[in-house]
């Protein structure tokens, strides 16, 4: 079952947006809104997820975790959506199709969400032995044609390489796995130490559908950042860089309360609901209530008490879910809202729903 942290979701279920039904093309929810990604060791998004996901407005990140610092900057939805990495109708032609540093976000995949996966840097890593078992998250029971697991070469350097497929040694491959069924694949990876990535490929089994994942990892003893006991803790890990030598590009004021230089970025939701019973219609609409340009909004929100609500198809806005919290984010062309402004959607549930949910906005 998926781990949603009791801290983590207390915050999330205070972050959440909304619609108004606008547009007139739908978009039907894909099963594969939820999907998944290595666990453990965890992928970039996953790892930055647990340790900052509850915390993503401390400044201490950038000082801290500055990898997770600049994927958080150039697009919190790289995190919020760890469970998405992903390419259609790839046919089996990985190598082929995504280009040598390229590999972490599957080749700038969803429209370059995950582009800051790529970065080159000293990222957060976890400690393995050279034989483990790797752990994957199929969120969506959608099971595998086949697992690819990789490996960094000894002698590569991702602090300041960045990863191509010269790069990595196919290490594991496995055969199908059923819907449902528990994805831990024994890895053996002899003869390095130190700093590495596991690289890996996911065949989905019901469509043409692969994802990618980058795991930072630290063979041996001495490694920088250890995985603690409990990765929602308050993060005290150190990297064996001073990070303010290379600080980010994107200054956070000491207070992240406090307008940055572009403005304040702050979003809000209201919705509305025609309910006959069996269903509903719920029209929403995400404003921006701040004096910055919103760049990127994302909800969060869980139906209210006593509603047995699912969202059966979604327009002008995509839908993902994460255990009983839902999600929603642009399509591109609706992303970015000025000062003052504001962007709609819509969605239709089946089940019992005579309130509007309360909504929380992230804005980017």
């Amino acid at each position: 079952m998926l781990k949603v942290p009791k801290r983590l979701r207390s915050v999330l279920i205070a972050l959440a947006a909304v619609v108004v039904a606008g547009g007139s093309a739908l978009l039907f929810v894909q099963p594969a809104s939820s999907h998944g990604t290595a666990t453990s060791p965890p992928s970039r998004q996953y790892s930055c997820w647990e340790r900052w996901g509850d915390d993503f407005q401390n400044p201490d990140m950038a000082d801290e975790d500055p990898m997770c610092w600049q994927a958080w900057q150039e697009n919190p939805n790289t995190m919020w959506n760890w469970n998405g990495l992903l390419r259609m109708d790839m046919q089996g032609q990985h190598e082929s199709l995504i280009p040598d540093g390229q590999l972490c976000s599957g080749g700038h995949a969803e429209g370059g969400r995950y582009n800051s996966l790529d970065a080159v840097g000293p990222w957060h890593t976890t400690s393995l032995a050279n034989d483990f078992t790797l752990h994957y998250e199929d969120a969506a029971n959608h099971g595998a044609d086949y697992y690819w697991v990789y490996v960094t070469k000894q002698g590569f350097d991702v602090t300041s390489e960045p990863l191509g497929w010269d790069d990595l040694e196919r290490v594991a491959t496995t055969g199908v796995y059923q819907p449902g069924e528990t994805v831990d694949i024994p890895v053996s990876a002899p003869g390095r130490t130190g700093r590495h990535v596991v690289y890996v490929i996911w065949q989905a089994s019901h469509l043409d559908q692969a994802f990618y994942s980058c795991s930072d990892v630290w063979f041996g003893s001495g490694g920088p950042t250890d995985e603690p006991d409990d990765p929602t803790d308050d993060p005290t890990t150190e990297e064996p860089d001073d990070p303010t030598d290379d600080p980010p590009t994107t200054d956070e004021p000491d207070d992240p309360t406090t307008p940055a230089d572009n403005g304040d970025l702050a979003c809000s939701a209201s919705a509305t609901v025609n309910s006959w019973g069996s269903g509903a219609t719920v029209e929403v609409t995400v404003s921006n209530i701040g004096s910055g340009t919103v760049h990127a909004w994302m909800l969060h929100w869980n139906w209210p008490d006593g509603s047995d609500a699912a969202v059966t198809n979604i327009w002008n806005a995509s839908h993902s879910q994460m255990g009983d919290m839902e999600m929603a984010e642009p399509v591109g062309y609706n992303q970015s809202i000025d000062s003052g402004g504001s962007v709609s959607f819509g969605f239709n549930v089946s089940g019992s729903l005579t309130s509007s949910p309360e909504f929380d906005c992230l804005a980017s």
